[in-house]
């Protein structure tokens, strides 16, 4: 009875290997192109999601040729809006909104990501993020863009993690 009970929990594995693939251990992040008119913003994405995968995974960055795995990150739109304003039409509130498109894939393009409603294909994954930030309050939009870079950073990172 006790045989059958130790080996029963041989599948198990603990801490923050449990979250991620087994069989990925480096992975590539190229500096993500950006359809923005703003060239900083791929930069500064690209340094959060790196960050965020030192940070939170058990997977080394390293260069493209010798990766496990690549992930593609491509930033399809930024946009700066005005929420409210004072009585003189002066901005009060605005919006930072970035939007962008990921793909994870291993060294023959078959797709990391697992989905249960969607087939086996190259899929991408689409997220958005918005931010606010007041101007007279001493906010900026650069710090604005650098919350929203950090906050996808981790969307995206979370979408790493193996399905239970």
């Amino acid at each position: 009875m006790t045989a059958f009970s130790i080996t029963g929990c041989l599948g198990y594995r603990f801490g923050n290997a449990n979250l991620y693939r087994n069989d990925i251990r480096t992975i590539h992040v190229p500096v993500v192109r950006s359809d923005s008119f703003r060239p900083e913003l791929g930069v500064l994405l690209t340094e959060a999601i790196q960050k965020e995968v030192e940070k939170r995974t058990p997977y080394k960055l390293t260069q493209s040729y010798s990766a496990d795995s690549i992930l593609n990150v491509r930033l399809t739109s930024d946009a700066k809006r005005v929420k409210s304003e004072t009585i003189t039409d002066e901005p009060r509130l605005l919006e930072t909104v970035l939007t962008v498109e990921m793909s994870w894939t291993d060294r023959r393009g078959m797709s990391l990501i697992e989905t249960r409603f969607l087939p086996p294909v190259d899929v991408s994954h689409y997220f958005a993020e918005r931010t606010d930030f007041v101007p007279e309050a001493g906010q900026s939009i650069a710090t604005s863009f650098q919350h929203a870079a950090e906050r996808l950073a981790d969307h995206i990172v979370d979408q790493m993690e193996a399905r239970w």
